[in-house]
């Protein structure tokens, strides 16, 4: 136990600072959108620690797999490096018992992973449109103003002469729609109205009793048309493009709905293979995690280098591989090149040969060349920062 608990401390701080790092990382993207919602658009600072909530199950589920191999690997790297492993080998202690408390913290995270996967995620997901939808709903209703230019969604510009707040009807409208690259659509109307779906999450916006004057944007083939009604959605995705489509994406569904969804699409088709390789992800991106942990354990006790710099790197290279392959195998599943039922498991296939093969050479004590160049290289540069070398 004394033995379990020293690895166990030597691993939980590298897995919690990965892991907040990369949190950081990744939420940095949206930092922009979401600073620009508070500053331009009036949204209040709660909604945007929400919105950020919504999003950190899926940015710790991006995240887990590097996390799990880096944190295994500087820790068995460190103890490798200051020779306590040779030490542990000198005393009669191998590996594999050094394994338990590796399997634990691989297990914990990969049931971490599902749990995200299977509840988290979605829940974030379809929790982060509502909100972005019940925002731009708000936004649209306090942005009508009488006798004023104003612009409630992106590419759309509205002017009325009067709104009655009852009736939620705006009289004597003028309209610019420029959300056509190639033609610009100006239309004046007796009467308009904004009408909300929360189901769909958009909102309607109806013209009755007027003309729709259009124009290509070079100012060419001028037309117009009149009409009695004449209605167009709005999206959440016209308000910030990281919010995704109208209909409930996979992302958003838990795994009943997904089985659901994948049914009632048609065998082979763009959509059905994007559902299926969701619905399968929550239990291949476990089963990675996992895997990452067990190659942290023989990747580390290989390299005796000073230092977690170098740690870092190989660990972020092997993540990096690891994604890679798994997003090109992604594309070939979507596009039907592969079946997603035996694509979506080719990279945990990888990563499982890739394990077996380092804990073969590790047992035997066979550590790569190139690692140990790589370990000179490290020492040399360091001692030569320290003046140690001509």
């Amino acid at each position: 136990m004394t033995l379990h608990k020293y690895i166990f401390h030597e691993i939980w701080p590298n897995f919690l600072t990965v892991l907040m790092v990369f949190v950081f990382i990744v939420m940095a993207k949206y930092m922009l959108d979401l600073s620009e919602w508070v500053i331009n658009e009036g949204v209040h600072f709660v909604q945007v620690i929400k919105l950020i909530s919504y999003m950190l199950p899926d940015i710790i589920l991006f995240a887990l797999p590097a996390s799990t191999l880096i944190a295994v690997f500087v820790a068995f790297l460190r103890l490798s490096s200051s020779n306590e492993i040779l030490a542990m080998k000198s005393s009669g202690i191998s590996l594999y018992q050094m394994l338990p408390t590796v399997l634990l913290v691989s297990l914990a995270s990969c049931l971490i992973a599902m749990s995200l996967g299977l509840f988290g995620s979605p829940w974030g997901n379809r929790s982060f449109k509502d909100l972005a939808f019940q925002i731009m709903q708000k936004k649209a209703a306090l942005e009508i103003k009488e006798r004023v230019f104003f612009q409630p969604f992106e590419n759309l510009t509205f002017y009325i002469n009067s709104y009655s707040n009852r009736e939620k009807t705006m009289r004597d409208v003028f309209m610019a729609d420029r959300r056509d690259p190639t033609v610009t659509k100006t239309i004046f109307a007796k009467e308009a109205q904004i009408l909300s779906d929360p189901k769909s999450r958009t909102l309607t916006v109806v013209l009755r009793n007027g003309t729709t004057f259009l124009v290509d944007r070079d100012l060419s083939n001028p037309s117009y048309l009149t009409f009695e009604s004449q209605s167009f959605s709005v999206g959440t995705d016209d308000m910030i493009k990281e919010v995704a489509s109208r209909a409930k994406d996979p992302e958003e569904m838990f795994i009943m709905e997904l089985v659901d969804h994948i049914n009632r699409q048609t065998k082979g088709g763009t959509d059905h293979n994007t559902s299926l390789i969701k619905l399968l992800e929550k239990f291949s991106i476990p089963l990675a995690v996992f895997l990452m942990g067990m190659i942290g354990l023989p990747l580390g006790a290989q390299l005796r280098a000073a230092g977690r710099t170098i740690g870092i790197v190989v660990g972020l290279t092997v993540f990096l591989l690891y994604y890679l392959f798994m997003a090109g195998m992604k594309n070939l599943c979507e596009t039907g090149t592969v079946s997603a039922v035996i694509g979506v498991w080719v990279p945990d296939v990888f990563l499982s040969i890739s394990c077996l093969y380092l804990w073969h050479r590790a047992v035997k004590e066979r550590p790569f060349q190139f690692l140990e160049k790589m370990r000179f290289k490290w020492e040399n540069r360091r001692r030569k920062s320290y003046g140690m070398v001509e």
